[in-house]
């Protein structure tokens, strides 16, 4: 039997409708949108996302300890083994909102600085992230830790490519190509689900029960990142809005 299919999989299908339903990756999708905010979307989410993927590696890594403690020494040490692959792909995110905001700076205005952006108050959604992850790996049940990187790996294989496809449709290959994290991760996170849905079947395997716990702990990251990814699209909009005479 597959407890994967049957003891997880069936507690993530509302999350994973959300990638279809939210509102706000409907308009990301929409023919419609205005080039400029889609671009100025790019950058305020590269900008911050190198808050939400720095600590990844470090994140898979502890808990691989954490599973070792637990007596799971062949699943922890894959992961301590996984986790060197993922070092430094925070610096992508930098990189690719520095190129953004280079470009949008020669076509278009107000002229951003990188500095500025990089340095943001990060939004509650960007905070609970990393909460979700810290209490995952420091609780009773660290291999929903890796449910949640099967599920982010899900948004990216489901939701990346039909967002490059819009980048480009709206903005060009010029843009498009500039999304190097995006790319990598579409293409990378298929290998990537492969081995998290081998890990998960493998933890369900030896504690059935646990399978819609790790399932609702993906699901909620999965929903986090979702409202993330649309506190950009809000703040793209702010930022573009006109601006207001003060009383």
């Amino acid at each position: 039997m597959d407890m994967l299919k049957t003891q997880y999989e069936p507690h993530t299908l509302l999350a994973r409708s959300r990638l279809d339903s939210d509102s706000s990756l409907r308009r990301l999708l929409d023919p419609n949108i205005k080039p400029a905010l889609l671009e100025r979307f790019l950058i305020e989410w590269m900008s911050r996302a190198a808050y939400m993927t720095e600590p990844v590696d470090g994140w898979i890594r502890r808990t691989g300890q954490r599973c070792i403690e637990q007596g799971m020494e062949k699943l922890g040490n894959q992961l301590i083994t996984h986790a060197k692959s993922e070092t430094g792909h925070h610096v992508m995110t930098i990189d690719d909102a520095r190129s953004l905001v280079q470009h949008w700076n020669t076509r278009r205005s107000p002229l951003l600085n990188i500095d500025e952006l990089l340095s943001q108050t990060p939004t509650e959604s960007m905070k609970e992230y990393r909460q979700i992850h810290d209490e995952t790996i420091e609780g009773p049940n660290p291999v929903g830790q890796i449910a949640i990187e099967r599920e982010i790996g899900f948004l990216a294989v489901y939701f990346g490519p039909r967002l490059m496809q819009q980048v480009e449709t709206v903005l060009g290959k010029e843009v498009a190509d500039k999304m190097t994290f995006l790319i990598e991760h579409v293409a990378v996170d298929v290998g990537h689900t492969l081995l998290n849905e081998k890990m998960l079947q493998e933890a369900i395997t030896r504690s059935p029960e646990k399978g819609r716990i790790y399932a609702e702990i993906g699901a909620r990251a999965m929903t986090t990142y979702i409202r993330f990814l649309g506190d950009c699209l809000h703040i793209a909009e702010d930022m573009l809005a006109p601006l207001r005479a003060v009383a």
